[in-house]
């Protein structure tokens, strides 16, 4: 079996966040991003890092805000020592620790086929809640 992850949070600030961290430019038409909400359709099994548990591993909550590799291999190392989990609970470290989470393969029965909403981010009825975003995380926006 193939692995996957998907990323996503609760709240849409800590997704454009993370998904603009490079440029921190929020753009709305480069490869047609869109804003998605879906509901789990069941309970998943998380691992909780923003608390005790990366101290009780002998590391620090740096596994998951300091380079990306170092977060693959930690993320790598847990689902194989931890087969009942379908993802991490996390901090981003794009917005202040903000709860964001990674779901893996496992998790693929509670993603539901068909989500809540989903809009374009070039749509305009979203354009003044991504206005309202980039001010609050100094985001440019196109």
């Amino acid at each position: 079996m193939s692995r996957a992850v998907f990323y996503c949070a609760p709240a849409v600030d800590t997704c454009v966040a993370e998904v603009f961290q490079a440029t921190r430019r929020i753009d709305r038409i480069r490869d047609a991003p869109a804003l998605v909400v879906l509901a789990l359709r069941e309970p998943v099994n998380l691992i909780d890092l923003r608390g005790s548990f990366a101290t009780r591993l002998g590391a620090s909550t740096a596994m998951h805000s300091g380079p990306r590799s170092r977060a693959r291999a930690w993320a790598r190392d847990i689902y194989e020592a931890y087969p009942d989990a379908q993802g991490l609970y996390y901090g981003s470290s794009m917005n202040g620790h903000a709860p964001a989470v990674v779901l893996t393969e496992r998790a693929t029965s509670a993603i539901p086929e068909q989500p809540l909403f989903i809009r374009a981010l070039n749509d305009d009825l979203i354009l003044e809640t991504l206005q309202q975003i980039a001010l609050r995380l100094s985001y440019g926006l196109r």
